[in-house]
């Protein structure tokens, strides 16, 4: 097997090799390294690479199998992690030039479940400032592997285009306002946005803390489930995190989805969107419903409301963040962040509050909704493969995010889990996304209809040409 070939292998498949000693965690690391020499400085998903770091833990996994020791469910797997994640003795820059030397004495702990799973640390992925939705001047964003002048989504661009790339098994992206979801749509990988308080964020640089989830993004719904079990759970050290056990998320049928009730409002997810988008969806669709699954239509409330709503809650708790060195040290901050500072700081209690209250009552009835029907089918975004400029041009239009985050943002103001697939592609080669979001905690579900999903489809197998 060549390094190429062993790159292209799920992280299920491969976690199954190495358990099996067919292949040992030094050659699967060395050869994520390599491509990591030879790719990365073109494509930059990487702010900081650990070959020294990955290949000792890689040699610890190796050692443990040839003694025969019991090995965690990730035993050997090279991941990486957004650099928002804390990890001992070395930088956590968050995307960020005001933070560029910090580094953290403990892990995160998500960087602690999946050292405790066996997982081998590749490196840091390059994110935009503080996980706002641009990159800093001075940091070169990550460029997409299908096309280099094509959106990488913001802000997990670096988990988005690395996994892709095969720069790794699976990453780790967080998302506030939809940044797990974008770049798993604009790089065709799978993206699993947990419950709020699924996966506990201590560790973990702040945007907005109660909107603020974290998750892996893989390629595959299988490998996002073993990924999820590794790092979700209860912690001490975040009282926010959810005391709910956490089940296995890949056990079970996952052949069939008979019984499943998928609520679809076509006005809202097939209305004002894109022409490929429209298409992605109504095929999907039909593919859930050939899998057994029931299609129910839904009305699903007005979500303009809720979107427009997130940004005040978002400015003032990233004000908060950034309290110790905003405005205090403005010169170090871009533009696009420290506007959204100013926002938070300038922001009356009476706003906020009044924002708090859509977010409350838009709550209630997604929880309604989801209370009768299983999952809800929806896009990712209603733009299909957007370009740079595309989104460039998007920006200077006034209330641009309501539309582009209408798919995204619900979830997060409302807490409810998603799962992002890949759904097609555009004439140009692009990569479509398509979404389910379930009630809470109901991570299995929806790892159980990605699953069945993806063995109906090949979506998630295609690779781009680097």
């Amino acid at each position: 097997m060549t390094d190429d070939d062993l790159a292209r292998l799920d992280l299920a498949a491969l976690a199954a090799r190495i358990r099996g000693r067919a292949l040992s965690a030094t050659e699967a690391t060395r050869a994520m390294l390599a491509r990591i020499d030879r790719l990365d400085p073109a494509l930059r998903a990487y702010a900081l690479a650990t070959p020294e770091l990955a290949l000792a833990q890689a040699a610890e996994v190796d050692a443990r199998l040839a003694r025969g020791e019991p090995v965690g469910p990730l035993a050997g797997v090279p991941v990486a992690v957004k650099d928002l994640c804390w990890t001992r003795g070395m930088p956590t820059a968050a995307g960020t030039t005001v933070f560029a030397d910090f580094v953290p004495e403990v892990d995160g702990t998500v960087v602690r479940r999946l050292r405790e799973a066996g997982a081998v640390l590749l490196g840091k992925l390059q994110m935009t400032e503080a996980a706002f939705s641009a990159h800093h001047p001075q940091v070169v964003p990550p460029r997409n592997p299908w096309d280099a002048a094509a959106w990488t989504g913001s802000s997990s661009s670096g988990s988005g285009v690395a996994t892709a790339a095969m720069l790794c098994f699976g990453s780790i992206g967080s998302d506030t306002g939809g940044s797990i979801r974008f770049p798993s749509a604009a790089c065709g990988v799978t993206g699993l946005k947990p419950t709020w308080g699924r996966v506990s964020r201590f560790g973990a640089f702040e945007l907005a803390a109660s909107l603020d989830h974290l998750g892996p993004m893989c390629r595959s719904a299988e490998d996002c489930g073993l990924m999820l079990g590794a790092i979700a759970g209860p912690d001490p050290d975040d009282p926010t995190a959810t005391q709910a056990p956490v089940p296995r998320y890949v056990d079970g049928d996952a052949d069939r989805l008979g019984g499943v009730r998928i609520g679809f409002d076509e006005t809202w997810a097939a209305g004002d969107v894109e022409s490929e988008v429209r298409s992605a969806v109504l095929a999907a669709r039909d593919v859930l419903r050939a899998l057994g699954a029931s299609i129910v239509p839904v009305a699903v409330p007005d979500t303009d409301p809720v979107v427009a709503a997130w940004m005040p809650i978002c400015a003032a708790e990233a004000a908060v963040a950034h309290a110790s060195t905003f405005p205090s040290r403005r010169a170090e901050y871009g533009p696009m962040l420290a506007a959204l500072l100013d926002d938070g700081l300038a922001l009356s209690a009476v706003d906020y509050q009044r924002a708090l209250l859509v977010r409350a009552a838009f709550s209630g009835r997604m929880a309604a909704l989801l209370a009768d029907v299983d999952l809800l089918l929806t896009p990712a975004m209603p733009l299909a493969g957007p370009s740079l400029e595309q989104i460039a041009a998007l920006r200077r239009v006034p209330g641009h995010r309501v539309r582009l985050q209408r798919y995204t943002t619900p979830f997060d103001m409302t807490g409810q889990p998603t799962i992002t697939l890949p759904g097609g592609f555009t004439t140009g080669g692009l990569p479509i996304g398509v979404q389910l979001a379930a009630g809470a905690l109901r991570e299995d579900l929806l790892v159980r209809a990605g699953r069945a999903f993806q063995r109906e489809t090949d979506w998630h197998r295609r690779r781009p040409a680097v």
